[in-house]
């Protein structure tokens, strides 16, 4: 691996964890101040059922336009990809 590809996958990785952490701090709230944020997901983490699976952690593909997770309000239209609603 170049320092190129080293540097790029670790800002990845903090973006996704910050995301994580935001997403995980609103499910544990009462969902109050948070919105669902379609299109942002890791395979694996999405925070509950769609058109295609029926559970949470369930998302097959990264950036799945119908898996969502809570962010804080205003976050998602922040985000690249992010969207309020579910994509096609």
């Amino acid at each position: 691996m170049n320092s190129k590809t080293i540097a790029q996958s670790a800002l990845a990785s903090v973006i996704a964890l910050g995301l994580l952490t935001a997403a995980g701090q609103a499910s544990a709230a009462d969902k109050e101040g948070a919105e669902k944020c379609y299109g942002v997901v890791k395979a694996g983490k999405n925070d509950c059922q769609t058109s295609a699976h029926a559970c949470a952690g369930q998302a097959s593909k990264d950036g799945q336009g119908d898996s969502w997770v809570y962010v804080p309000k205003g976050t998602c239209e922040k985000i690249v990809d992010g969207s309020l609603k579910p994509k096609a």
